[in-house]
């Protein structure tokens, strides 16, 4: 067996990838964070920025519980390259308070204990959150449409969309 020779020097070295310094937005406040080419967005909110509210579901884009607003819009942050953030504008559940104020869809989610296990909320808070934000007068059949990006592995969505329902009426009460 012919055995292959590698240059010298080289022999059990591992690749490494150079990272960079990204620098974005988040919440409203400027981050420089220090990613490798293959880190997701949603890692780098968890794991180096220490934002948890986005959850770790699929890590496909099917279940929706790391949505995130780049930009004013929803994005699945775990099938989102960090790099891919470059400048942008990253809201996370927890930059929906503001002023010490919860977002109208975080109140209607607590009083309507739209909630089970909790784990999907945080992506269906942000969804619905940019519904409201571009379309306050958004119709039943937006909402369903917003959540189907959505899943909860607990609930039948009775709860979420009598949330989703106050949340606009709300809205709606607060721009007469």
């Amino acid at each position: 067996m012919a055995r292959s020779e590698a240059a010298p020097g080289t022999m059990n070295k591992p690749h490494t990838t150079p990272k960079r310094v990204l620098e974005l937005e988040i919440n409203g406040d400027p981050v420089e964070v220090l990613v490798a080419p293959q880190d997701t967005l949603l890692s780098c909110l968890r794991e180096k920025l220490h934002l948890t509210g986005s959850k770790h579901g699929c890590d496909v884009g099917d279940c929706g519980s790391c949505t995130v607003l780049l930009n004013g819009t929803p994005q699945l942050s775990c099938i989102t390259l960090a790099l891919e953030s470059e400048g942008a504008q990253i809201t996370t559940v927890e930059g929906l308070t503001k002023h010490g104020a919860p977002h109208p869809v975080q109140v209607a989610f607590d009083e309507k204990v739209a909630a089970q296990c909790g784990y999907c909320t945080p992506g269906f808070v942000v969804a619905l959150t940019a519904l409201f934000d571009s379309n306050p007068s958004a119709s039943a059949e937006d909402v369903k449409h917003c959540l189907g990006s959505n899943i909860c592995r607990c609930t039948g969505y009775t709860k979420i969309i009598e949330a989703a329902e106050l949340a606009r009426q709300r809205i709606q009460e607060r721009q007469k």
